[in-house]
């Protein structure tokens, strides 16, 4: 297991990196560094009725059950009758993610909808190599809420993906095929190289103008992605073109958290989980710290990991994402809160408001690999980012699409003809 997962992160060609993709051709991906693939996102199809094709009329749900976290507390949350609206659907290991946006100002956009909840799709996946029923069933039922709120609105375009469970599962396409068949809901499972690229897509606004080096990390349930930027004075409009190197490793807070028990974490266990992340790191091929880290060096973290030390950090009394987005850290702090939560038994750890009992048992095992990534890469501080794949689907299809020049385009025309009316 091991051997393998050494040759995963280190980005060697290996079978799974060659399967085929759901239209059939196969998933080509080039050497270690800057991500090759394109990520423009396919166009969906617009009926005259204001419909997405192909989203069909969802099964009846119950909108009324409760959800982690649900995130629709975002600063310009509201509409503009007039813009189009984007989606972009994320189907992790442990989370079912939905945002449906608009666009306002070059790079940004205003939230219409989001939806997140747990599903654990990836449990004991490491244990069998199969998605279980049970967590088949929890996916489609949180799909089934997606479908309804992507059928009830007039979607320019969409893109929705399936990541590290559905890729290292032996059923994973076929339990998206019956995804299509009970929801309408078409998802393409993306490459790692391809997550990579969009975590880095969604977080470009954190990084700061003066910033010259940055390694950004997005620990998933399944897989932990992580890039390594450098800007220099000529910086792209998609920081994702400035990636040197990049890695995929083939560990989670899930799978971690199974293999080393996530309920009762000693200080031996988390020295344990943390030694494994090590060892896949050994693997990545990138230069070495001296040549990134200075001044304007700083870590970018996106995950339920980082966001919750971030919580519990502020000791908030419920998570609030206006408050944790873009936060900076301390090294210091972010040792602190991880050795709060590690001297925390189970329990403690549950009722804790920014953790709760649906991430008690997984969030060590994120420090964990958190503990791996700080040790690689020594930092004075780090930025704490609430956002990830949902908004580099959406920040890359409104670029695609010349969403930001039409949204300019129409405000230049209704300023006209407000004035002329005048």
């Amino acid at each position: 297991m091991a051997a393998a997962s050494s040759e995963q992160a280190s980005q060697a060609p290996n079978p799974q990196g060659k399967r085929k993709a759901r239209n059939g051709k196969r998933n080509h991906r080039g050497p270690q560094g800057r991500p090759l693939v394109p990520t423009h996102a396919p166009k969906a199809c617009v009926r005259p009725n204001g419909s997405v094709s192909p989203i069909h009329a969802p099964s009846p749900v119950d909108h009324g059950r409760p959800h982690v976290r649900a995130q629709t507390n975002y600063r310009d949350t509201g509409f503009d009758g007039g813009a189009d609206m984007y989606a972009a659907l994320d189907l992790g290991t442990n989370n079912c993610r939905l945002l449906i946006a608009q666009p306002t100002r070059p790079g940004q956009f205003r939230v219409v909808d989001a939806f997140s909840r747990i599903v654990r799709l990836g449990e004991g996946l490491i244990s069998t190599g199969r998605l279980s029923d049970d967590a088949m069933d929890r996916a489609v039922e949180a799909l089934r809420v997606c479908a309804s709120k992507l059928a009830g609105r007039s979607i320019r375009r969409m893109r929705l993906i399936a990541t590290e469970a559905c890729r290292a599962a032996a059923n994973g396409e076929e339990f998206l095929a019956r995804v299509t068949r009970e929801t309408g809901l078409q998802l393409e499972i993306i490459s790692r190289e391809t997550e990579a690229r969009l975590a880095v897509s969604g977080c470009a606004s954190l990084v700061g103008r003066e910033a010259r080096s940055v390694v950004l990390f997005d620990i998933g349930g399944g897989s932990s992605e992580i890039a390594v930027i450098r800007v220099g004075d000529n910086r792209s409009n998609r920081l994702a073109n400035h990636i040197t190197h990049w890695t995929s490793l083939p560990v989670g807070v899930v799978t971690l958290s199974e293999r080393h028990g996530g309920r009762d974490v000693t200080p031996e266990v988390f020295a344990a989980m943390v030694g494994e992340v090590e060892g896949l790191l050994d693997a990545f091929d990138c230069p070495p710290v001296s040549e990134i880290a200075h001044e304007d060096f700083h870590l970018i973290g996106t995950s339920g990991t980082v966001t919750t030390l971030a919580g519990v950090h502020l000791d908030l009394p419920r998570y609030d994402r206006r408050k944790v987005d873009g936060l900076w850290l301390s090294d210091d702090e972010v040792t602190a809160m991880q050795d709060k939560l590690l001297a925390w038994d189970f329990a403690g750890r549950a009722s804790n408001a920014c953790i709760g009992p649906d991430r008690a048992d997984l969030v060590l095992a994120g420090c964990a690999i958190l503990e791996a990534i700080r040790k690689r890469w020594p930092s004075r501080r780090m930025r704490v980012a609430d956002r990830g794949l949902r908004e580099g689907l959406l920040t890359d299809m409104m670029a695609d699409d010349g969403a930001w020049r039409r949204t300019r385009i129409r405000r230049a025309q209704m300023q006209g003809t407000a004035e002329r009316k005048i």
